[in-house]
C-alpha cells in the first residue's frame, strides 16, 4: 500500500472508521507534533499501536505547532510529517488537525483507546480532551517516554554543531 493513501482527510475518515466499528476492531488514538521522527517516538507509537487493533495519529497542523514549540518550529511542514508517518507499519492512519488542543479531533475519532505519553497524568490532561474520549466510551492509558529521546533535544544538539 502506498502510505500517502493512510493519510486521512475528514472527509474520508468516517468510512474508515465504520468499517474498523463493522469488523469489530478497537481504535487506538494519539496525537502530537511528530517533527523530527526519532526512535522515542517510534517505540512509543509501537506501544501505542499494542493497545488495540489500529492506530490512528492526530497530528497537530502547522500553525499550531507554531504555538505549541515557538516560532521556529515545525522544522517540517505537516503533508511531510503525516506522510513519514504513515510509512511506519505500526500505523494505520494519519489525519492532521488544525487546533492545539486535539479535542475536536478525539471527539470526531471517537477513539476506544486514546494513548498519552506518561508526562501526563488523568489530572494533568487536558480535561476538555479527557471528557471528548471518556463521553464517547474510550478510555486513556498512558505509556511511558524514552529516556533521552526528544525532537527538543535533537535540535539542541544540531544547533551545537
Amino acid at each position: 500500500m502506498d502510505s500517502s493513501a493512510k493519510v486521512l482527510s475528514a472527509e474520508a475518515f468516517p468510512a474508515w472508521r465504520a468499517a474498523l466499528l463493522q469488523a469489530g476492531r478497537k481504535l487506538v488514538v494519539t496525537n502530537g507534533c511528530f517533527d523530527l521522527l526519532h526512535a522515542g517516538h517510534v517505540t512509543y507509537l509501537e506501544a501505542a499501536r499494542s493497545q488495540g487493533d489500529a492506530l490512528l495519529i492526530g497530528l497537530n497542523g502547522d500553525e499550531s505547532v507554531r504555538e505549541l514549540k515557538g516560532p521556529s518550529r515545525p522544522l517540517n511542514v505537516e503533508a511531510d510529517r503525516a506522510r513519514v508517518l504513515a510509512a511506519l507499519g505500526c500505523v494505520d492512519g494519519v489525519m492532521v488537525f488544525p487546533e492545539k488542543r486535539a479535542t475536536r479531533f478525539l471527539a470526531f475519532a471517537a477513539p476506544d483507546i486514546y494513548v498519552k505519553g506518561g508526562d501526563y497524568t488523568l489530572e494533568t490532561l487536558d480535561q476538555d480532551e479527557r471528557r471528548a474520549v471518556e463521553g464517547a466510551g474510550g478510555r486513556i492509558v498512558f505509556i511511558p517516554f524514552v529516556a533521552g529521546k526528544s525532537t527538543t533535544g535533537l535540535v539542541e544538539k544540531i544547533q551545537r554543531l
